[in-house]
């Protein structure tokens, strides 16, 4: 995004524009089925309207190959980089666990055809980066209206029309807790459902939305403390609980492999933050800000931020004044951490 000149936007509507282009660097083509989204996001020079896959296949013969690769070459190996930070993340063996160790043995779990569900939330976060998605499986989210609490029924809706396939959602804590009656509905109808529920006991995305980009600390993200998994097994449903990193990947297949409905509650550190694949540096001097104003368990996010390695994320562009900038937010943390 930050390097090409040409942009290509087929059947989305992804609503943050900061991560897109500048207006005037790219040129912009869109092909969309509702003419309403053509150049919503972005300006384009050229909207076709029509179904994404027909469209594409009537375009893909008038392609020529671009003989210079380099353009791809660099994307590729900052893909591979990206893969490999992901990995080491996925592994760590932690306490509180990560959330992304949850996410990472997920993908290796599901079934090819399995059909995967998630609320608006952190775990979003998690699910886009981790779940590789493959033939045969099919995904879905609320992009458009950042809904929470749509995972479970989503989960629902999905077995219930396919009563042979693994149906799973990946949810957060606060919004599985707006929906716990659907409890019942899983166990009336003997729905073999899975939910894997990361409890952080916050609302994960406000809280860091609320330091990243206001600078402010966070308020009212809080959420009390619940047994979920003990409020299935109320419920008549097998509930599983999991602590530690290392006994993650065995719970969750087990769980997997239950034949009725299950709820795994994954305990997971709410000091980890779903850090950007670049961070900005104002969006860093924001986080830095926040911790320095009183955020609750500042030293401990600091501390996490270090342990992540701020500048891990720091854009491979960034100037010397970003570059002093990052310098600047890592002593501001440092002040707070000691």
């Amino acid at each position: 995004m930050e390097g090409c000149d040409t942009l290509l936007i087929v059947g989305s509507s992804f609503p943050y524009i900061e991560h897109l282009p500048q207006p005037g660097q790219a040129r912009g083509v869109q092909i969309d089925l509702d003419p309403q989204r053509i150049g919503l996001r972005y300006p384009v020079e050229i909207g076709v309207v029509g179904d994404a896959r027909a469209t594409l296949e009537a375009l893909l013969p008038l392609l020529q190959r671009q003989e210079d690769r380099a353009f791809l070459e660099e994307a590729q190996e900052g893909m591979r980089a990206w893969r490999a930070l992901l990995a080491d993340r996925g592994t760590r063996a932690d306490i509180p666990m990560k959330p992304q160790v949850v996410a990472y043995e997920l993908n290796r779990l599901l079934a090819d055809d399995a059909i995967i569900s998630t609320d608006s939330g952190t775990n979003t976060t998690w699910a886009a980066r981790y779940l590789d998605i493959r033939p045969g499986q099919q995904f879905s989210c609320s992009g458009n209206l950042a809904t929470m609490a749509c995972g479970f029924p989503y989960a629902l809706a999905a077995q219930i029309a396919y009563p042979d396939r693994q149906c799973v959602a990946l949810v957060g804590d606060g919004a599985f807790t707006m929906l716990l009656g659907e409890l019942a509905t899983a166990k009336k109808y003997n729905l073999p459902v899975k939910i894997i529920i990361l409890k952080n006991n916050t609302l994960g995305q406000i809280k860091w939305e609320q330091m990243v980009f206001l600078g402010n600390p966070e308020y009212g993200c809080e959420l009390e403390p619940l047994d979920f998994a003990r409020m299935a097994e109320a419920a008549g449903i097998r509930g599983y609980t999991i602590t530690d990193p290392g006994e993650c990947r065995a719970t969750l297949e087990e769980a997997l492999r239950h034949s009725g409905p299950a709820i795994i509650e994954a305990v997971v550190d709410q000091n980890e933050p779903p850090m950007p694949p670049r961070i900005k540096p104002e969006q860093a001097l924001h986080m830095a800000e926040a911790l320095a104003k009183g955020t609750p368990n500042s030293v401990r996010i600091g501390t996490t931020l270090f342990r992540s390695k701020l500048r891990d994320f720091a854009a491979p562009r960034a100037t010397d004044e970003d570059e002093g900038l990052i310098d600047k937010v890592k002593d501001k943390i440092r002040d707070i951490v000691d």
